[in-house]
């Protein structure tokens, strides 16, 4: 029985090596098969780059500076394509100085500097984005009071126009530019003076409505605001701390 118990224990210990064997060798082909393919990774990721400094470059030309609008747009189109230069340096720093030229560790020394400078740039959007959001919060507010002052002019105007004698032939004129250039014709004197009552009611709901709706169009325009605001300085304090993180990561870069 020993002799049966020690056969079956070689056996088993022969077939835990022989998997073993297995498994080193499925993995070294799993490796050598990564560094095979780390050429083509790395030239996708200097493609990615040269895509996304293709980006800046349209998003720059022509650059209007101090036009807070601009400024804000450009800096969200920054952060919302912040991951194609982000994914682009992971692929070109990948497996470290692995399979590198000469003249490519040059290239990740300045690309390795490069995400420092990137990190600091995103970092001080911040506040400029910041600021620009509350510029332009007052912009639009300032557009939303000149509309109702002009609105309210013009009802205004028409109020003035009824609480004073009023002719059928003036009437007509009121009724066609609330009509769109077509009204019905007054015909009498009892048409004319439903008309004027009819006129006078829309009017005074008009100015109700438009108070809602300046109300209404304020707060939607905040509530726009504040939303693309919040997401995009978000995003650049989370794209600088990538950047610094891609940085401190690759001091093999600027040593070599």
């Amino acid at each position: 029985m020993s002799q049966i118990e020690s056969d079956r224990s070689n056996k088993s210990l022969l077939a835990q090596i022989a998997n073993l064997n297995q498994t080193t060798n499925d993995f070294s082909r799993f490796v050598f098969g990564m560094i095979d393919s780390l050429p083509i990774i790395r030239w996708i990721g200097y493609g990615l780059l040269i895509l996304a400094l293709f980006d800046v470059i349209e998003m720059f030309i022509p650059a209007r500076f101090m036009n807070p609008n601009w400024e804000f747009q450009t800096f969200g189109a920054l952060v919302e394509r912040v991951a194609v230069p982000l994914i682009g340096f992971a692929f070109v720093f990948l497996a470290g100085l692995n399979e590198r030229g000469n003249k490519e560790e040059i290239i990740l020394k300045v690309l390795s500097w490069l995400t420092l400078l990137l990190g600091i740039i995103y970092f001080i959007t911040v506040p400029l984005g910041v600021l620009n959001t509350v510029r332009i919060h007052k912009q639009q507010q300032e557009q939303i009071t000149v509309g109702l002052k002009q609105q309210q002019s013009v009802i205004e105007q028409v109020k003035k126009s009824l609480d004073g004698p009023v002719t059928e032939a003036q009437m007509q004129q009121l009724l066609a530019r609330l009509n769109g250039g077509s009204a019905p014709e007054i015909k009498s004197p009892e048409e004319f003076q439903q008309a004027k009552q009819q006129l006078s009611t829309f009017i005074n709901q008009g100015e109700s409505e438009l108070k809602t709706q300046v109300q209404t169009a304020r707060s939607n325009q905040r509530l726009n605001l504040f939303k693309k605001s919040v997401k995009w300085n978000l995003g650049a304090l989370v794209a600088a701390a990538l950047f610094i993180t891609i940085w401190r990561s690759t001091a093999w870069a600027r040593r070599g």
